[in-house]
């Protein structure tokens, strides 16, 4: 591989102008499509499997016309202070809001608070809910205007109205947080090479990459139902991946320009080694993000997909736009050691060499491997603590900011009609074949009466046929409260005694019990997902690093600074430490995809610093050094430049704090935090530490396996036997 990569590199060196006309045509293409594309809708959210879905498909059939998904709005109104909501003129008002909805050509019909008792029992507080016949994202802007011009008109009449469910659904927008980490990775570029020009290819090769892909996830959005957070997760990815690639290869770049190789040699010879490390670091990537669709959740396969083609692209541009962008720059990338005007001038060749950080902290863990070790794991295991208190569920209006008004309408219905009624449970009863289907009805209501945390449950709603009825339970507790979950299964319960007895089929639905099932199936579906990814990923390392333990010690790194991630997301976004200086406004359960999504991306960026930073150490290895001394090594040439590329992609993901999606604020969190400890603790302590013990055993290799493999050379081995490079090596490893 090295010597194709080799091949590719000094054909992109010399044929530039080629390599970046066609990057630019494809982005242009990319963006004429994206800009011609229809719209995209509201994203499809289908749990195959689920019992949720199964009612879900169940009303679609028995109940037609019903425009399950379609967009709701509820129009929540407050009296003023000292008045009711039964009083004349605020009737009056309220009547006059229910008619201007029900004008709209997409309003399928508008419940009147009064004739559905849709009034608080204090006499407070009303709502009217209006049903449309598409989607939130895919509502007219006239539409949307029309539901907050009557709001408006209903306020200035005196009353306090706000607008819940999803008809108000917006794409999320991630702030100017987003802007200032990219600026923090621009700025770490320059400190990194001391140039604006080396800076400026990376940022320059990731955006294009970046554009390239949500470009491409744009334009087929509306084809392939892609939702908003799915462009918004690729970015994210891409952009840190992106720009940590091409930063592996620019310095490797200049260290070869350091020992005295032509330039069209040296961007070949980055292309074959960097650019080796940088196609299997992609492949971990693509591996765990494509590996989410084993969790059978179609739109985490979607994101996992998208990401993937995004990292792809990352590695592509890498690989044949950063050495051309080299060609194009010429002496103004100087070699490593040199500092341009900048940051001042290199140090006088009289001068000795003086060992750099990495170098030294190397040397310090060589000396003392087993309590950096020990402290290492344990801090880890400290930070994982808070993971033992994990809760899943899915957001909603409740975990939005207040400034919002769908989590002020959440808030007025919880205090005129309790916690529960935001999180009504729709209870689904198929008799179609029992022989009393009324009675089935009853029944059921019945059984659901004597439940626990059961506030309202209203008369069966039977369809046409008469053969399957819908019944409405309203519970005394939050939507994401364990208490709610608790009545789900008991309800589900008491259905599996009811079928025994009538072989009628009673099942649960409605926004509640999909998050519950979805929690769960995640849950379920965690440990057959570690193992595929970890397994897969497991056997590339094995071939990269022609060694059982190292795949091995990267695993269990990686499982410890996942843990101790989870950790931090449970404090913060859980149990509310720091959630003032993250912007989390209402503490409440982790996100349900969270652990299973930070399991696929973080052990994806995991291997990408393990990658990096330990085939250095193995290249010193295989060219004659002793085992601790090739740690060293590899410190010395890996360290600042992983250092660098660690902050870069914390810088990114950070970035994505000040997103006004909770979940993209979650991930970006869980992702930066993750990165910090991966790259500072475990592959910058723990693994030296853990190489040092091993001694030559880290690279021990049975020779059947060894026979067996095949020799992907990373190491970049061939290119110096083909060219007899004998004294470059020595001067390497002086």
């Amino acid at each position: 591989m090295a010597t194709f990569l080799y091949k590719l590199g000094r054909l992109s060196f010399r044929r530039r102008h080629f390599v970046a006309l066609i990057w630019v045509a494809l982005l242009t293409l990319a963006g004429v499509g994206a800009a011609s594309a229809p719209a995209a809708g509201n994203s499809s959210f289908s749990i195959p499997g689920t019992e949720a879905q199964k009612a879900f498909d169940l009303l679609e059939q028995r109940f037609p016309g019903t425009s399950a998904d379609g967009a709701t709005a509820r129009v929540v109104f407050k009296a003023p202070s000292g008045e009711k909501m039964t009083d004349p003129g605020n009737k009056a008002t309220v009547q006059e809001t229910v008619k201007e909805l029900s004008d709209g050509s997409e309003v399928v019909r508008v419940t009147d608070p009064y004739r559905a008792k849709a009034v608080s029992k204090d006499g407070t507080i009303a709502y009217a809910q209006v049903s449309y016949k598409v989607s939130g994202m895919e509502l007219d802007d006239a539409a949307k205007d029309a539901l907050e011009d009557s709001a408006q008109d209903a306020r200035e009449a005196g009353l306090t109205v706000e607008i819940g469910g999803d008809a108000l659904q917006a794409v999320p927008h991630t702030g100017s947080s987003e802007i200032i980490g990219i600026a923090v990775a621009a700025v770490v570029l320059v400190i990194t090479f001391g140039s604006l020009v080396a800076a400026g290819l990376p940022l320059l090769t990731a955006l294009i990459g970046v554009g390239i892909g949500v470009s491409t996830i744009t334009g087929l959005a509306s084809a392939l139902d892609l939702g908003s957070t799915t462009s918004t997760l690729a970015m994210m990815i891409g952009l840190a991946v992106g720009i940590d690639y091409a930063l592996f290869i620019v310095s490797r770049y200049r260290a070869e320009l350091a020992e005295g190789r032509e330039r069209e040699e040296a961007a070949g010879r980055a292309a074959g080694t960097a650019g080796s490390a940088v196609v299997f670091a992609g492949l971990t990537v693509v591996i765990a993000l494509v590996g989410l669709s084993v969790v059978n959740i179609p739109m985490l396969t979607k994101m996992g997909i998208a990401a993937a083609g995004t990292v792809a692209i990352a590695v592509l541009i890498a690989l044949t736009m950063v050495p051309a962008l080299l060609g194009y720059a010429g002496r103004k990338v100087k070699p490593m050691g040199e500092k341009g005007k900048l940051l001042g001038r290199a140090k006088k060749q009289d001068q000795p060499a003086k060992p750099n950080l990495g170098t030294r902290w190397a040397s310090f863990v060589v000396r003392r491997p087993v309590a950096v070790l020990l402290l290492g794991v344990i801090g880890l295991g400290a930070a994982a603590v808070p993971a033992t208190s994990l809760e899943l569920g899915l957001p909603d209006d409740g975990s939005q900011p207040t400034s919002t008004t769908q989590r002020r309408a959440y808030d007025l219905l919880s205090e005129g009609f309790g916690p529960g009624f935001n999180g009504p449970l729709m209870v689904v009863v198929d008799a179609k074949d029992s022989d009393d289907p009324k009675a089935v009805f009853a029944e059921t209501g019945d059984a659901i009466k004597g439940l626990k945390d059961v506030v309202t449950v209203t008369p069966a709603q039977p369809n046409k046929a008469g053969d399957t009825a819908t019944i409405t339970v309203i519970p005394g507790s939050k939507p994401s409260s364990v208490t709610t979950e608790n009545l789900v299964h008991g309800i589900r319960d008491a259905g599996a005694g009811i079928k025994a007895d009538t072989d009628a089929n009673v099942l649960v639905t409605g926004s509640t019990a999909m998050n519950i099932d979805v929690s769960e199936k995640l849950n379920d579906a965690l440990v057959p997902y570690l193992v595929l990814v970890v397994g897969l990923a497991f056997l590339l390392l094995i071939v990269v690093f022609r060694s059982i333990l190292v795949p091995l010690k990267a695993a269990l790194g990686f499982l410890l600074s996942v843990m101790a991630a989870l950790g931090a997301v449970v404090a913060v976004f859980q149990w509310g430490w720091l959630s003032g200086l993250m912007g989390v406004e209402q503490t409440g359960p982790v996100m349900s995809m969270m652990p299973i999504f930070m399991v696929g991306v973080v052990f994806g960026l995991a291997m990408d610093y393990e990658v990096f930073l330990v085939t250095r150490m193995r290249e010193a290895y295989v060219h004659g050094e002793k085992p601790a001394q090739a740690v060293v090594t590899g410190f010395r040439h890996g360290a600042r430049v992983v250092t660098a590329a660690a902050v870069i992609m914390m810088a990114v993901f950070a970035g994505f704090i000040g997103s006004s999606e909770s979940m993209v604020k979650m991930i970006g969190f869980g992702l930066a935090i993750a990165v910090f400890f991966d790259a500072f603790v475990v592959r910058m302590a723990i693994v030296p530490a853990v190489l040092a013990l091993l001694g030559r055993k880290a690279w021990w290799l049975p020779r059947w396996l060894d026979r067996a493999l095949p020799n992907v050379d990373v190491e970049g081995e061939g290119l110096r036997t083909a060219s007899g490079d004998d004294g470059d090596r020595e001067l390497v490893r002086a």
